[in-house]
């Protein structure tokens, strides 16, 4: 039976901090198989409400692996939340001990919602596409050597780029083969890819790493992504807007796809026309903006009638793109407006020859 315990548990490479929100003392455990083996006993006796961890690069992947497949609710947590959590409660030393107690504190009070367990091909199709991103990575770095290294390492370089290309087609190849075992991954990435300009990359990523896609409204998915401008509004102020956290990986992708659109996607480029030549001549139509841009949604409402038992509403990927726009867009209404005010200020001030005379 459930209680209503809440644990925080802070990841190291070779050490978990695991602390139970009221207790006295935290304890550590092996953050190895031996020490999941543990952490799973001790969480049964306890049988808590939630478990939430500190997202540490990757380290915390395996202890919530083993505690999600034992039953328990686990969710990661993103640090600078907790961060803050901390220092709104006055806590600005950092240990491991202090930092299990403030994640404990923060599971008790934010309860944020737990991870749903990912399927053995769900982690498959994960771990290809973020091994096909890190390959391509390491292709640009190595073309970028070749441009510029000596005869005599040469050889060496281009044998390693033929290596990498050759496995980046091998992953591609996985990819696809995933894509294809699920229907609703399939129709998923059909209706991505029906989009001039968006490509298999595009469309196997957002598969992959956007889940959410068609669950959330447009404004949710921007925003989990990091495309969504927030606010920095205060009396009369009115601040930059700017994008904020989300999931960096798929919002580089849709970057890509965003630059390929222009060229590709007739009604993406005249959009994208429309919203410089406004800033160009500092007048900016936002009616016209907002008819061009949920022009494009259209075909979109139109590709997501599926039909069947699979009801996915994809009306929200083409804003996903749009609010790309959208961000530069307002970064370039508030240097206008700076600019405007400083004319203003600037023709209130008494002229040279007015000067001289007071």
């Amino acid at each position: 039976m459930t209680s209503e315990a809440f644990v925080g548990i802070d990841v190291s490479k070779r050490w978990l901090e695991v602390r139970v929100h009221g207790a006295a003392e935290s304890k550590k455990i092996g953050n190895d198989p031996d020490g999941f083996t543990s952490l799973v006993g001790e969480m049964k006796a306890v049988q808590p409400q939630l478990i939430v961890f500190e997202a540490t690069g990757g380290y915390e992947s395996r202890a919530v692996k083993a505690l999600s497949e034992a039953g328990f609710a686990v969710a990661v947590a993103n640090p600078t939340r907790v961060r803050r959590f901390a220092e709104a409660l006055g806590i600005l030393a950092k240990t491991d001990k202090i930092d299990a107690q403030v994640i404990a504190h923060f599971a008790s009070v934010v309860q944020p919602a737990a991870n749903g367990r990912q399927t053995p091909l769900e982690e498959q199709l994960a771990a290809f596409v973020e091994r096909r991103r890190q390959l391509l990575v390491e292709l640009v770095a190595e073309k970028n050597r070749l441009s510029t290294c000596s005869a005599c390492v040469r050889e060496g370089i281009e044998e390693h780029l033929a290596w990498i290309e050759e496995r980046v087609d091998d992953l591609e190849a996985k990819i696809h083969a995933c894509i294809l075992q699920k229907a609703d991954w399939r129709a998923r990435a059909e209706i991505i890819d029906s989009a001039p300009g968006v490509g298999p990359v595009t469309a196997s990523t957002l598969v992959a790493e956007l889940p959410e896609l068609g669950q959330l409204s447009h404004k949710k998915i921007a925003a989990l992504v990091g495309v969504a401008p927030f606010n920095k509004d205060s009396g009369p102020k009115r601040g930059k807007r700017r994008i904020f956290g989300g999931r960096s990986g798929v919002r580089r992708t849709l970057f890509m796809a965003t630059l390929s659109a222009t060229k590709h996607n007739r009604s993406f480029e005249l959009s994208m026309r429309l919203c410089s030549n406004a800033v160009r001549r500092r007048r900016l139509p936002w009616s016209l903006v907002c008819v061009s841009c949920w022009s494009l949604s259209m075909p979109w409402l139109e590709k997501a009638k599926l039909g069947g038992s699979l009801q996915l509403d994809l009306s929200s990927l083409p804003l996903s793109f749009i609010t790309v726009a959208a961000s530069a867009l307002c970064e370039a209404i508030s240097f206008l407006r700076g600019r405007q005010n400083a004319i203003k200020f600037s023709k209130s001030l008494p002229s040279e020859r007015e000067s001289n005379t007071i």
